[in-house]
């Protein structure tokens, strides 16, 4: 007796764009030309003196974060690593990154490269890219005579 199966020409598809939907939620890590594990989400914000990048990297201590500068490119990195692997096969879902990330960002040649600081806070690391005092803008009085 021969079984009659129901062919859905679409199955493939959608396996296909599961793939492609998981692929595309990793970001690319420029310093070794590979796929971050994890993104990394920031907020960048400017005034008159500075540019600060807050950077979210939570359940990170401070030491496994690194912020470097080198022609004038801000490169914030580091590792998120999994600490419970002995009882892996114990967790149900496991749906928090976890491994490398990196990103770079180009500072513009406004930037006081020397005054650079970062400061780390709940889970936030916040980079200060103070501006030279020459790029700061300046208010002049015009004078009546």
């Amino acid at each position: 007796m021969s079984m009659l199966v129901s062919y859905d020409p679409f199955r493939q598809v959608s396996s296909l764009q599961n793939e492609i939907n998981r692929l595309f939620e990793r970001d690319f890590d420029t310093t070794n030309s590979q796929m971050t594990a994890w993104p990394m989400r920031v907020d960048i914000l400017e005034d008159a003196n500075q540019i600060v990048i807050k950077a979210d990297v939570p359940g990170m201590e401070q030491k496994n974060i690194n912020v470097n500068v080198e022609n004038n490119q801000l490169t914030i990195s580091g590792e998120r690593k999994f600490d419970d692997e002995k009882n892996k096969e114990n967790y149900h879902r496991i749906e928090r990154s976890y491994g490398r990330f990196s990103r770079s960002f180009s500072l513009p040649n406004t930037t006081d490269t020397g005054k650079i600081s970062a400061a780390y806070k709940n889970g936030v690391l916040e980079v200060t890219l103070p501006k030279l005092e020459k790029a700061k803008p300046k208010t002049i009085q015009v004078q009546i005579h």
